[in-house]
């Protein structure tokens, strides 16, 4: 290619959305600091993702608001005038992300490889990735490290937070206090599991010895599918749904022994953490947007739902259609997979 990766001193990464796919694109950060640890990175990312990354050492957060509309793109491009990046990595397939990346000036812009490479990408980069037949997206982020010439692609995630916010964690979960941590919703109801089911999960994990706490954010349909599963389980759970900050789920992810969510951000969150996920797929192909350090322990019913609606080959990356799929998880076979995090987690559950 025709970068020197060695000669590199400015970098910019275009990923605006969303908490998953930022989660991603840390490690891939991360492992590009670990080679060129003088490299200068700016990277321009979402409202909303920002405040889970802000404090991330050794990078400039240009924030892209998406909700001033067209004045976005002109202030973006405001921002950014006059500067001139080595490299740009168009990480973000999406029209908003292709007109963005019109503000940033970089000799090299590299995207996804052809296939990949929508919503008109490849008429806004010069260079591409490899190809790569079935990746997770963290894999497929990591082949934008790898275009640069980074060699340990091992993911690793450094996320600080405010000590304010791990001390407000220290106070919700106790040391040695064994919790399992619902993050119910979805950012779509579709993908959000029955209330009645997480309840009976809640029980059973009671009824193991451990507390029980629903985390997620303020929205109404967070806040209600909270209602709902409390209203369904006879035994005590504490609800922090619209009561924390990112950075302060965050810190409770951390502390948490476990946790169980569908296809959703905080589910990422806590594999950046280091904490087992119980991951519910029915939409989505979990081999590619599962919990990436916990797929053992993914229960999904995305292969029956999708055979049911396809014939022949399947393109990878392709979702299931439906309003009533996670339905068909059942009880049982998430209750089988929490005794199995239990079994293997043994020590750490009694630390």
């Amino acid at each position: 290619m025709s970068l020197n990766p060695n000669t590199m001193n400015s970098l910019c990464l275009l990923r605006l959305s969303a908490i998953g796919d930022v989660c991603h694109a840390v490690a891939m950060v991360q492992a590009i600091q670990r080679q060129y640890p003088e490299l200068k990175i700016t990277w321009v990312i979402g409202k909303l993702e920002y405040q889970l990354l802000k404090h991330l050492p050794h990078i400039e957060f240009v924030i892209f608001d998406k909700s001033q509309g067209w004045r976005s793109y002109f202030n973006l491009r405001k921002t950014l005038k006059g500067r001139h990046f080595d490299v740009l990595l168009h990480m973000q397939v999406a029209l908003r992300a292709t007109l963005a990346s019109l503000a940033i000036s970089a000799k090299t812009r590299i995207g996804f490889d052809r296939a990949r490479a929508k919503e008109g990408q490849w008429l806004v980069t010069n260079q591409r990735v490899e190809p790569l037949t079935k990746p997770h997206v963290l894999e497929g982020f990591m082949g934008f490290a790898k275009a640069i010439g980074v060699k340990d692609l091992t993911p690793q995630w450094h996320i600080p937070v405010p000590i304010a916010d791990t001390e407000f964690a220290q106070t919700q979960i106790k040391d040695n206090e064994k919790v399992l941590i619902i993050c119910a919703a979805a950012s779509k109801a579709e993908r959000n599991w029955l209330p009645e089911r997480y309840a009976a999960v809640a029980s059973h994990a009671i009824s193991k010895g451990f507390r029980v706490i629903l985390c997620g954010g303020p929205t109404a349909l967070e806040k209600n599918l909270a209602e709902q599963i409390l209203q369904a389980c006879p035994s005590k759970i504490d609800n922090l749904v619209g009561k924390t900050s990112l950075t302060q789920l965050l810190a409770l992810l951390k502390r948490a022994s476990l946790v169980l969510a569908p296809d959703t951000g905080p589910a990422h969150m806590a594999v950046t953490q280091g904490t087992p996920v119980i991951g519910l797929y029915a939409h989505s192909n979990p081999g590619r947007t599962g919990p990436y350090l916990s797929q053992q322990y993914v229960v999904s019913v995305y292969d029956a739902a999708i055979a049911s609606q396809q014939r022949g080959e399947v393109k990878w990356g392709t979702r299931a259609k439906g309003h009533d799929l996670m339905k068909l998880i059942s009880f049982e076979s998430v209750k089988k997979k929490f005794d199995k995090v239990i079994e293997d987690y043994s020590l750490l559950l009694n630390r």
